[in-house]
C-alpha cells in the first residue's frame, strides 16, 4: 500500500490546510542562504502581465552581466533562466498571484545546488510587483500573509496593574504593562480619613488615565483593523474604567463587552479570551478550543478518543475518525517500511532525522524504505478519502500546546469506539 491513499474525487484544502502547507514551505525556504546577493526572489500579483514579468526578468538578465564576481554573476543568471523557463508554462498568473524563489543555496562542504521553487495562489493577494536579489530568499511577505485573520484588543485592569495585548487569529500576544502607585484602603498615620481618601481617587483617577494612553498608543494606529476590544478585570474597577470614558474616543465604540477575570497581568489577558468565548464564537482560537475540550471530555470518558501516530493512523483507515486534530507545529516525517516477508512497517520520526531502514515490527527481520513523506499531508490524505473533518490546532493557548508535547500533535475525535 503507497503511504498517499488516492481519494475516490479531487477536493481543494481548506484555507486551513493551504496555510499549513504554505507555512512549511515558507520554513524551508527561510533556511535557504546563498553566497553574496544570488538568490532571486519575485511577487507576482494576479493582475500582472506574464510577458511584463518574461520582460522584467530579460533586462536583470542583461544587467547581471555586470556583476564582478564571476560566480556571483553565474548564479544569478542561472536562477533568472530558470524562472523564465518555468513561466513559459503561464499564461497568467494564478488567483492571488504567485511567488519565485530560484537561486544557488549552499548545501555545505562548500557545495550549492541550484533550486527553483513556484508558490502558487498564496493566502492573501500579492498587492503589487517586487523583484529581490539577496543572499537569502525574501520570505516576510510570505509570513505577513499567514497570520491568522481577526484581531481583536485585549485590556485586563485593576487599580493595581494594567496590561493590554492582541488577539490575532489564532495566537495571544502581550503587548506592555504597567502597575500603579494607588495606596492601600489603610491610611498612614498622621492623615485624616478625609485628605486620605482624596489622594487615593485622585491617584486612581491619574492610573486609570495612564492605562487609557497605553491603550490609546497600542489600539489607535491599529483601530480600522480592529474586530473589536474585550475589557476584563475585577468589578468595580472595569466598569469605573468604562463608565468614566477614560478610553480614546475612538476605541469606545469598538469595545464588545467587559468580564470578570482574575488577574491582571499577561496571564489575564488568556483568560479574558475564556471569559469571552461567546462574543469571539467566530474566532478561529475558540473553534480549536472548542475542539480540544471536546477531545479531553472524550478522552476522560475513555472510548471516542484517540491520539499518536499509530493508533490515529488506524482508527483513519478503518473510517472510525470523525474528526482530526493537527498541532500546527507538527514537523515530522511519515517512513514506509517493507521486509522481505511482505510485511509493511510505518514509523513517524523528526523531519531532520536520516533513516533509511528498521527492524519490521511483525517479523524483525531488516526492512527497506519505500516512502517519506509529511506526517500532515500523509495523514490529511487519509482523512480526506474517509469524510474526515480537520482542525489544525494552534499552540497559543494551553491545552493546545498539550495536544503537541503530550500527545504527539495528532489526535482524533471517534464515531465510534474501536479499543485502538
Amino acid at each position: 500500500m503507497s503511504l498517499m491513499a488516492e481519494s475516490p474525487s479531487e477536493s481543494s484544502w481548506s484555507d486551513e490546510k493551504h496555510k499549513y502547507e504554505f507555512k512549511r514551505l515558507v520554513e524551508d525556504y527561510e533556511k535557504y542562504s546563498g553566497s553574496g546577493t544570488q538568490l532571486v526572489t519575485i511577487y507576482i500579483p494576479e493582475d500582472k502581465h506574464i510577458s511584463d514579468v518574461v520582460a522584467h526578468i530579460t533586462q536583470e538578465h542583461s544587467q547581471a552581466a555586470n556583476i564582478k564576481s564571476k560566480d556571483t554573476r553565474t548564479n544569478v543568471t542561472d536562477a533568472l533562466a530558470s524562472i523564465r523557463a518555468r513561466l513559459r508554462y503561464y499564461k497568467r498568473p494564478p488567483a492571488n498571484g504567485m511567488v519565485i524563489f530560484s537561486g544557488a543555496v549552499d548545501v555545505g562542504g562548500g557545495q550549492t545546488d541550484m533550486v527553483t521553487q513556484i508558490f502558487e495562489s498564496p493566502p492573501r493577494p500579492i498587492p503589487s510587483f517586487r523583484y529581490h536579489c539577496d543572499s537569502n530568499f525574501l520570505t516576510d511577505p510570505l509570513r505577513d500573509m499567514l497570520q491568522d485573520e481577526g484581531m481583536y484588543g485585549l485590556l485586563v485592569l485593576d487599580r493595581r496593574e494594567a496590561h493590554v495585548g492582541w488577539l490575532k487569529g489564532k495566537r495571544i500576544e502581550a503587548i506592555k504593562g504597567t502597575t500603579s502607585r494607588v495606596p492601600g484602603k489603610q491610611r498612614k498615620g498622621g492623615q485624616s480619613a478625609q485628605r486620605f481618601h482624596r489622594l487615593r481617587l485622585e491617584a486612581i483617577d491619574q492610573f486609570y488615565k495612564e492605562i487609557a494612553e497605553l491603550a490609546a498608543d497600542v489600539f489607535v494606529p491599529h483601530r480600522y483593523e480592529l474586530d473589536g476590544i474585550l475589557v476584563g478585570g475585577p468589578s468595580p474597577t472595569k466598569d469605573e474604567f468604562l463608565e468614566r470614558k477614560y478610553l480614546h474616543h475612538e476605541l469606545r465604540e469598538k469595545v464588545l463587552g467587559k468580564f470578570d477575570v482574575s488577574y491582571t497581568n499577561e496571564s489575564g489577558l488568556y483568560e479574558l479570551v475564556d471569559s469571552a468565548m461567546d462574543v469571539l464564537s467566530d474566532a478561529a482560537i475558540v473553534k480549536d478550543k472548542i475542539a480540544m475540550e471536546r477531545f479531553f471530555k472524550e478522552l476522560h470518558r475513555g472510548n471516542r478518543a484517540t491520539y499518536g501516530f499509530d493508533a490515529v493512523r488506524e482508527n483513519l483507515i478503518m473510517g472510525a475518525v470523525a474528526r482530526l486534530l493537527i498541532s500546527e507545529d507538527v514537523r515530522k516525517d511519515v517512513l514506509s517500511f517493507k521486509c522481505k516477508n511482505g510485511h509493511e512497517c510505518y514509523e513517524m520520526i523528526d523531519r531532520r532525522t536520516k533513516k533509511t531502514n528498521g527492524e519490521c515490527s511483525e517479523c524483525g527481520t531488516k526492512t527497506e524504505l519505500t516512502e517519506r513523506v509529511d506526517v500532515v499531508e500523509y495523514l490529511v490524505k487519509l482523512a480526506e478519502y474517509r469524510g474526515t473533518e480537520i482542525d489544525f490546532v494552534s499552540t497559543d493557548f494551553e491545552e493546545g500546546d498539550q495536544l503537541l508535547n503530550a500527545f504527539g500533535g495528532l489526535a482524533g475525535i471517534l464515531r465510534f469506539s474501536t479499543g485502538i
